[in-house]
């Protein structure tokens, strides 16, 4: 009885464990599992997954969009049977594209995001780098297909599928330099470059202060061994991540 009694109090002793931060914990080892497993395999298994997984979001966002302009779409008018200027249909086609119900909108965005997480994939496993020509191409990918699907492109599809194409390329190049920009590291962590771009690719930049604190700049990026990332307290799934990504990257291989 006493033995009871005992356990019971250290247990009351001890500070409940917070759900919603134990499922962010079991969230996060999934995702990094998930990145570790992914990062193993071929470039077409790869670029499926990523494809997939992203147009599954896209869907799912667009899905919630479409909800929220289906009243919109309803209040344009049935083209008439008689012709019209060309240039009047296609506005008419590009404002219904961009107002359609909930199963048109999931279409849309799910080849919009899937085609553009998709051609970044490949991009940066051939060039094994993001940058701003990988991000132009995939968004060049991502509008000329958005245009097909969603009929905007109207008499003259292959055309306007090239002009939405480069727009949507130039507006995200834009947007990735002035990312750049505004991102742009204080001076004192200029040696930590090449250290924040890997873990910002392999999503575990939360880890950048564990490589400051253990002095791991860029330089020591090729000597890295798994008791060092043990040292400075990162855990064994972004360890193995971290250790792939440096065993796969050419330049840091010639540097071992």
């Amino acid at each position: 009885m006493d033995g009871r009694q005992g356990v019971v109090e250290v247990s009351k002793g001890m500070p409940p464990q917070n759900p919603i931060v134990q499922l962010q914990a079991r969230f996060r080892d999934l995702e990094v599992g998930f990145r570790s497993w992914l990062s193993k395999q071929s470039l077409p298994v790869e670029a499926a997954v990523v494809t997939a997984t992203s147009a599954v979001q896209g869907a799912a966002i667009g899905a919630f969009m479409g909800t929220l302009t289906n009243d919109i779409s309803s209040s344009f008018p049935t083209p008439p049977q008689a012709p019209l200027n060309p240039q009047a249909m296609a506005s008419l086609k590009q404002a219904q594209a961009l107002s359609g119900g909930p199963l048109v909108q999931a279409r849309n965005f799910a080849v919009m995001t899937g085609v553009n997480a998709g051609i970044s994939c490949v991009m940066k496993r051939l060039r094994g780098k993001e940058d701003v020509q990988t991000s132009m191409v995939a968004a060049f990918g991502s509008g000329a297909m958005f245009s097909l699907v969603s009929g905007m492109g109207g008499p003259n599809q292959a055309a306007n599928a090239i002009t939405s194409g480069v727009f949507f390329a130039l507006v995200q190049g834009g947007l990735f330099k002035l990312g750049q920009k505004f991102s742009q590291p204080p001076a004192e962590d200029a040696f930590y470059n090449k250290t924040r771009s890997m873990l910002i690719t392999l999503g575990l930049q939360s880890y950048e202060k564990n490589f400051k604190k253990g002095l791991l700049t860029d330089s020591t990026l090729p000597l890295l061994t798994d008791s060092a990332l043990r040292d400075v307290k990162i855990p064994p799934g972004p360890r193995l991540l971290i250790l792939d990504h440096i065993h796969r990257d050419p330049e840091l291989k010639e540097r071992r």
